[in-house]
């Protein structure tokens, strides 16, 4: 969420199941991943005799991601699972990195993320929305490809012009959204839990307590770029207003009383 507060620059390490993730994708997973610290370690696990890893082989060099080889030893099997988890606990035990983000949607990853967070550090994850819940509750921050991908249309396009981009978006954005409930009740706990005595409470408690209670939240998920223009949306509900601090503009949230009256 680009008004939160930044999290303290971590060195993180980017660890890509080639086979459970999109190539095309790739830019915006580096631009997600930077936004919690500096991504020191980049690798990408699969078998590159396979003509499945073909997408990535242009990418690669581009954005510094090291291939590591990972050959299936059983067909049917996939063996970079396995691959990866042991290259992780390597780095957790070496010391040389305070985070990680996970590239995949597979729930053979949910105990690596519980335990790499059980030491006290920083786990992300990346995959699709069909991602096992436990897999996305096991990260302190969960993101969606399926919200990647609606920024990847915005910015290249499909299509011969804007319009037809803009029309392949909202079709996208309405097939995406339909998965998702409306968010109200999960913007209220988190306005519980970030509330102080005077009623207000900063966009960034709030959005912190969102990712407690739902690591894979996130505004994209409901056509809305920031927190802020999310609360803003649902304006029967949440009064927004910003305060200078010591040269910096906070935002501060109420929920109003008569919400449900719209």
């Amino acid at each position: 969420m680009n008004e939160e507060e930044r999290l303290p620059r971590r060195k993180i390490a980017l660890l890509i199941d080639g086979d459970n993730a999109r190539a095309r994708l790739l830019p915006q997973m580096l631009v997600e991943a930077g936004k919690y610290g500096q991504l020191t370690v980049r690798r990408i696990y699969g078998d590159w005799t396979t003509s499945n890893m073909n997408q990535w082989k242009e990418v690669l060099n581009y954005h510094a991601i090291q291939p590591i080889q990972q050959f299936r030893y059983t067909v049917g099997k996939n063996a970079t699972d396995s691959a990866m988890i042991i290259d992780a606990m390597d780095l957790l035990h070496s010391g040389v990195v305070d985070g990680f983000c996970l590239v995949s949607s597979d729930s053979d990853y949910t105990r690596l993320a519980t335990r790499i967070r059980e030491s006290g550090i920083f786990v992300m994850g990346i995959g699709r929305k069909d991602t096992p819940k436990a897999f996305v509750n096991a990260c302190d921050v969960f993101v969606y490809t399926e919200n990647l991908l609606l920024e990847d249309l915005e910015e290249n396009g499909e299509g011969s012009n804007k319009s037809d981009r803009r029309a392949h978006k909202r079709r996208s954005q309405r097939r995406h959204r339909k998965k998702d409930p409306e968010p109200i009740p999960l913007l209220r706990q988190a306005y519980e839990m970030a509330v102080r005595e005077d009623g207000w409470a900063s966009l960034s408690a709030i959005g912190n307590a969102l990712y407690q209670l739902d690591p894979g939240f996130d505004p994209r998920s409901y056509g809305h770029k920031q927190l802020s223009r999310l609360l803003r949306h649902y304006h029967q509900w949440f009064e927004l207003r910003t305060r200078e601090i010591s040269g910096s503009t906070l935002f501060e949230v109420h929920m109003k009383d008569n919400g449900e009256g719209g």
